[in-house]
């Protein structure tokens, strides 16, 4: 099946903020975000189990719970196990992330790509998210950026475990569809080059923004097209970087991110154009991509960023920063 037959819409909601990533969110705020997200007609709900060792899950199945389960679609992602044990959070190797969830759950979280691990951390997931299926499943974060020259142990690893249990569901109708969920094209790379199985698609996250998307534009994306593989884009906002916030890859931005982010901006301005729109309609342009997952933590994001996929971009913005070399020559672009 593929991955559009599987999405209701182009736009989807990346629920790792309702993990309390960066802060501590209070309960109402998290429930009034995912409440903005349906009211705005949003269907398709992006979480996982590490985001705030459960937290997120939590959140996204008592706000979810009572509505009707045919009309959203949820994705979550395998990987890692949530274990009753307590640690310390403020410590918590989040795979050299600076600890992202470092407000949330104090359970411990423990990598297990075997096939075992997988089809407990579908069973938990169910529970947390009070819910009786998974569409879609991603196996997450097999990649260089959370295991260094140890990722292809652990790509392994996921092939001979994950990979297996999520096939073996999809046959039997519990799930829908699987794929990587990483922020590295070289993973989904060599998923691609597997010749069995076959995902319905990925999640790729920071890879293909305004901000850096040549690595996948030359490769991935074609690859991903001729399979019929979608991509779905997380972060397109570059961990906010894009929009004026000041980090890139979830650390502080780099000058010569900030420089780019700022030219893109002038060149922006020119033409009367958010940057919101510029970064959701340039991840959306390529015909690989099924759709984006903006990720937020307070109600009135959800607004903006159907705003922003809405809005009004003339062709003219566009040829701009294609002449100033702020896209590749060879992405596609929107009109």
């Amino acid at each position: 099946m593929a991955l559009t037959d599987i999405l209701p819409g182009t736009l989807g909601f990346g629920t790792a903020p309702l993990g309390n990533m960066f802060r501590d969110i209070p309960d109402a705020e998290a429930r009034a975000t995912v409440d903005a997200a349906w009211d705005d007609g949003i269907r398709y709900f992006d979480t996982a189990p590490l985001y705030g060792a459960g937290l997120a899950e939590l959140r996204l199945g008592e706000a979810l719970a009572g509505r009707p389960r045919g009309d959203y679609v949820i994705s979550t992602k395998v990987g890692r196990l949530i274990l009753d044990e307590k640690e310390d959070v403020s410590a918590r190797d989040q795979g050299e992330k600076g600890g992202l969830f470092a407000h949330g759950r104090d359970n411990r979280v423990v990598n297990d790509y075997s096939y075992d691990a997988t089809l407990r951390s579908i069973d938990d997931s169910l529970k947390r998210l009070r819910t009786d299926r998974i569409d879609i499943a991603w196996v997450h974060d097999v990649a260089q950026d959370f295991y260094g020259d140890d990722w292809l142990e652990k790509f392994e690893s996921a092939r001979t475990g994950a990979f297996r249990a999520l096939d073996r569901l999809r046959d039997e109708g519990t799930i829908k569809g699987w794929g990587l969920g990483v922020n590295r094209v070289e993973a989904i790379e060599l998923l691609l080059d597997l010749d069995e199985p076959k995902p319905n698609g990925c999640l790729l996250a920071g890879r293909y923004t305004l901000l850096d998307h040549d690595r996948a534009l030359q490769r991935l994306m074609p690859q991903a097209a001729e399979q019929g593989v979608g991509i779905v884009v997380g972060g397109p906002y570059s961990s906010g970087a894009l929009v004026g916030g000041p980090n890139f890859e979830y650390a502080p931005a780099p000058q010569a991110i900030l420089d780019k982010v700022a030219r893109i901006s002038a060149i922006a301005d020119r033409h009367g154009v958010s940057m919101k729109a510029a970064g959701l309609q340039f991840s959306l342009a390529n015909p690989a991509v099924a759709a984006v997952i903006p990720g937020a933590s307070r109600p009135g994001r959800i607004a903006e960023d159907r705003a922003a996929l809405e809005e009004t971009v003339p062709a003219a913005f566009w040829h701009e920063l294609r002449e100033a070399k702020l896209v590749h020559r060879d992405a596609p672009l929107p009109g």
